[in-house]
């Protein structure tokens, strides 16, 4: 990324799911913007034709562990185990094309033995804005506000494509994409 350039990372967590991250493709696709999705290995295994989607639409997917597990209460053992899980489903789900293992914790949050086994194989991101949409009390203007307030160049952005998220992040997502790009932002994938 260039000093000129203004960009940011769209990221989704907790998908892929039937019910809403198919909404969210068709948002992305109208906007014509990529972004990344750290989606849950169970539901790569019961919705692999949602997952497919998304790849072919040049979404990049990354890995949110087998059952969404808070890594603070598992051992590392059972945490890399449901992440190496996960990797299998993606990679079934590419034929075997995967260059690249993007991580992402569940609640931002892992022990840091789990952090540096999961470093030597894969590349772990956070983020710096967060929208709130799973909760119920934040409308899509709320979560509007959140985003014009603390993104800058170079953020990651992160909502949910999830169905506890789904009535805040959906009506949300355009407006957040829109209030971008008048900004200038142009958004990038993480890799």
């Amino acid at each position: 990324m260039s000093a000129d350039e203004k960009a940011v990372y769209l990221t989704f967590d907790d998908g892929c799911v039937p019910e809403v991250t198919p909404l969210v493709l068709d948002i992305l696709l109208h906007y014509g913007v990529r972004a990344t999705f750290f989606c849950v290995g169970d539901n790569l295994l019961k919705y692999p034709e949602v997952f497919q989607r998304m790849v072919n639409e040049g979404h990049i997917p990354g890995n949110h562990t087998f059952h969404h597990v808070p890594g603070l209460r598992v051992s590392v053992d059972s945490y890399i185990e449901e992440v190496g899980m996960t990797d299998k489903q993606i990679e079934k789900n590419l034929s075997g094309h995967l260059n690249h293992h993007l991580f992402r914790p569940p609640y931002g949050r892992f022990s840091y033995k789990q952090k540096r086994a999961l470093s030597r194989t894969h590349k772990i991101f956070l983020w710096d804005v967060l929208t709130h949409d799973y909760n119920p009390r934040y409308t899509p203007d709320k979560i509007l506000s959140i985003v014009k307030t603390y993104t800058r160049n170079g953020s990651i952005i992160v909502f949910h494509d999830s169905i506890k998220a789904k009535n805040q992040m959906l009506p949300a997502l355009p407006k957040v994409i829109e209030y971008l790009q008048q900004e200038g932002y142009k958004f990038k994938t993480l890799n």
